[in-house]
C-alpha cells in the first residue's frame, strides 16, 4: 500500500509539471487521447409532395414561405438536430430556379410558374440551414412525373414526359418514366449535376421509388424497351440493371464535381423476405428492382437509411432485426442511419415512445456504424404533434451533436482556432480566413468527461461561458465535421487531474 501511494503522488507531481507547461494565459494547448462526445445524425424529411412538410399551402406568398422555412428550421435547431433533406424533385419538377425542368406546383399553384416575387427556394434554405448548423440534403424523385394522376394536362411544356413522350407511361394513379430508356437516366443524371454544380448542398439523397411498386394485375409497361436493348438479361436482371446503373453513375458524378458531397439512399426497408429470418413483406428487390443490398456493400452510397417504419415488437417485421441486419450488410464501413415513421403517431396511432425507444435502439448499436435517425417528417416535430418535440428534446436530444464525418470523402482538415483569449467570462478567437470552416464546437469539461455544450456559425467567434468554471475547448469543423485540434481553455479553479489526466 505505500508503494501504491508513493506512486499516486509521484504521478500527481507529474500531472503539475505537465500543466505548468500546458497553460498559456488561460489557453491550453491541444493533446491527444481526449474521449468526445458521439456524433450522431439527427434528421427530418421535408417533404414538399401534396404540400405535406413545406409550403403548407402552394396559395402562399413567397414571404410566408421564407417565414415558413426559417420557422421549422428554429424549431429543428431548438430541438438539437443537425439535418434536413428536402425534397426538391418531386415528380419532374423543381422547387429551386432550373433550366431543365419547370418549377413545382406545390410551390406556386401552377407547374412552371415561378415565386413571385421571386426567390430560390432550395438557396434560401441552404443559407438559413447553414447558419443554424444543419445540413442540407436535396432529396429527388427520379423516375416518378407526375403524382396522384396520369393526366398530362396542366404540365409545363418543358416537362419530361413531353421531352421523352415514348418512355412517359400511365401506371396506377401516376405518370411515370421508363428507367430502362437511356434518354431518361441521362437526363436525371443532368438534373443531379446541376443542382450539385449550383448548389452548396451537403448531400443528395435519393427515395424509395425506382420502379414504380406494384399494382395488382398490372405490369409496368416497358416491354419495347426491353426488346429493343437486346439485353440477354431476364426482364427482372435487366431493370435492376437499369437502376444500378443510375446508382453507380450518380455517385461517380457527383464524386467528380464536388467530392465533399454525400450520397444517399432511403430504400424500402425489406431488401428481400426472409433477410432476416422471419421477416416477410413485399421484396424491393423482386417488386421495385432496387438491390439496395448492393449499393451499400459495394460502397456505392456514402450512407444508407433504410425505410424501417414498423413497430419494435411484431417479429414479421422487427424494427430492430431488420436494423442489425442492415447493418450486418456495411462491409465497406459506410454510414447508416435509420428511417423512422414518426407519422405513425398520428396515421396509425402509435404511442410517442415507439419512436423514442427506436431511436434508443438505433444508439445500441453505434460501434457497428449505426450513426443517426431521419425521422419523417418534419411538420410532427415542427407542430410539436402529441409532444414528440418535446419528448425528444427531453429524452433524446437534450444537448447539441455533430453528425458524423465520413472519412472516404475528400475535403481538407480545418486549421486550429487562431488566437484564442479569454476577457473575463468570454471567449474569443479570430474568425477564419481560409474557407475551411463551417462551424466552431465549443466543449466544456463535464465530470472528466468532454460535453458539446453549443455549435457556432463560423461567422460566431465569441462564446459566453457564464461564469462557468472548469476547463472548455474550441474546435474548428468543416463542411463534413470534422474537426481540428482542440484548443483547451482554463476558467476558475484548476483541477490538475482533470485536465492533464
Amino acid at each position: 500500500m505505500c508503494i501504491c501511494l508513493t506512486f499516486q503522488r509521484n504521478i500527481c507531481a507529474l500531472k503539475l509539471i505537465l500543466f505548468s507547461c500546458l497553460v498559456t494565459h488561460d489557453v491550453i494547448l491541444a493533446k491527444d487521447g481526449d474521449v468526445w462526445p458521439t456524433r450522431e445524425f439527427r434528421a427530418v424529411w421535408v417533404a414538399t409532395v401534396a404540400n405535406i412538410d413545406w409550403p403548407t399551402s402552394s396559395h402562399l406568398s413567397s414571404t410566408q414561405q421564407q417565414s415558413e422555412i426559417v420557422t421549422m428550421l428554429n424549431k429543428l435547431q431548438e430541438l438539437n438536430t443537425n439535418g434536413v433533406v428536402f425534397q426538391v424533385r418531386t415528380s419532374g419538377d423543381a422547387l429551386y430556379n432550373s433550366s431543365l425542368e419547370p418549377w413545382s406546383q406545390y410551390l406556386t399553384g401552377t407547374q412552371g410558374r415561378a415565386p413571385n416575387p421571386y426567390y430560390d427556394p432550395l438557396d434560401f434554405m441552404i443559407q438559413e440551414a447553414h447558419k443554424r448548423n444543419i445540413e442540407v440534403h436535396a432529396w429527388f424523385n427520379p423516375y416518378r412525373a407526375r403524382a396522384s394522376s396520369t393526366s398530362k394536362k396542366g404540365l409545363a411544356p418543358n416537362h419530361m414526359v413531353f421531352k421523352f413522350p415514348n418512355y412517359a407511361y400511365a401506371y396506377g394513379n401516376n405518370l411515370w418514366m421508363d428507367p430502362g430508356a437511356k434518354v431518361v437516366q441521362d437526363h436525371i443524371v443532368a438534373v443531379y449535376s446541376d443542382v450539385v454544380r449550383r448548389y452548396d448542398v451537403d448531400g443528395i439523397h435519393m427515395d424509395d421509388y425506382f420502379y414504380p411498386y406494384p399494382e395488382s394485375g398490372e405490369d409496368f409497361p416497358d416491354t419495347h424497351t426491353y426488346h429493343d436493348s437486346g439485353s440477354s438479361l431476364s426482364l427482372a436482371d435487366w431493370r435492376r440493371h437499369n437502376v444500378d446503373s443510375l446508382i453507380q453513375r450518380l455517385k461517380s458524378t457527383i464524386a467528380s464535381i464536388k467530392p465533399y458531397v454525400k450520397f444517399g439512399i432511403s430504400p424500402f426497408g425489406i431488401w428481400k423476405p426472409g433477410n432476416p429470418p422471419g421477416i416477410a413483406g413485399l421484396s424491393a428487390f423482386d417488386s421495385l428492382y432496387a438491390d439496395s443490398k448492393r449499393w451499400f456493400e459495394e460502397g456505392w452510397v456514402d450512407y444508407l437509411t433504410p425505410q424501417l417504419y414498423w413497430r419494435i415488437d411484431p417479429p414479421q417485421q422487427s424494427y430492430p432485426a431488420l436494423l442489425l441486419w442492415w447493418l450486418q450488410q456495411n462491409r465497406m464501413k459506410r454510414h447508416l442511419y435509420a428511417g423512422n415513421y414518426a407519422a405513425a403517431t398520428v396515421t396509425k396511432h402509435w404511442q410517442t415512445s415507439e419512436i423514442i425507444r427506436q431511436v434508443q435502439i438505433s444508439r445500441k448499436y453505434k460501434d457497428i456504424l449505426s450513426l443517426g435517425n431521419i425521422q419523417f417528417s418534419a411538420k410532427y416535430f415542427v407542430n410539436n404533434t402529441l409532444g414528440l418535440a418535446d419528448k425528444f428534446k427531453a429524452e433524446l436530444y437534450s444537448s447539441p451533436a455533430l453528425a458524423p464525418s465520413m472519412s472516404w470523402l475528400n475535403a481538407s482538415s480545418p486549421p486550429a482556432p487562431p488566437n484564442v483569449v479569454t476577457s473575463g467570462a468570454v471567449i474569443k478567437w479570430s474568425a477564419d480566413r481560409t474557407g475551411i470552416v463551417r462551424s466552431w464546437s465549443v466543449y466544456h469539461m463535464k465530470a472528466d468527461v468532454w460535453e458539446l455544450v453549443k455549435v457556432l456559425y463560423k461567422d460566431q467567434t465569441s462564446f459566453d461561458t457564464q461564469m462557468r468554471n472548469g476547463y472548455f475547448a474550441i474546435r474548428a469543423v468543416n463542411r463534413l465535421c470534422m474537426e481540428s485540434k482542440p484548443v483547451f481553455i482554463s476558467k476558475g479553479q484548476i483541477s490538475v487531474g482533470t485536465i492533464v489526466g
